[in-house]
């Protein structure tokens, strides 16, 4: 009998394009196939709430302006800026 909260299996059918790219992506990243998966959806899962919730405030509040859409990007090419920079310690 497992103990504790054993994670559930999934099977599934991919493209075998996309499946050879994930195998070299985990690889890259040093993870297994299934960690890489499971951060892939975990990702596109947070993604997919943010939407929503811009949906949702767009709808209760009216669009974005271009200037606020500018200044967002603004900020994302900042915080990927940042994410990017490899920090040594002295």
């Amino acid at each position: 009998m497992p103990r504790g909260n054993p994670s559930p299996k999934l099977a599934i059918t991919i493209d075998p394009e996309v499946h050879k790219n994930i195998l070299a992506a985990a690889a890259r990243d040093g993870m297994s196939v299934s960690a890489w998966m499971t951060n892939a959806a975990r990702e596109s899962l947070k993604r997919s709430a943010g939407l929503a919730a811009i949906d949702l405030w767009e709808k209760q509040h009216g669009s974005f302006t271009a200037e606020e859409m500018n200044e967002a990007r603004r900020n994302v090419q900042e915080q990927l800026r940042r994410s990017r920079t490899v920090r040594r310690p002295a």
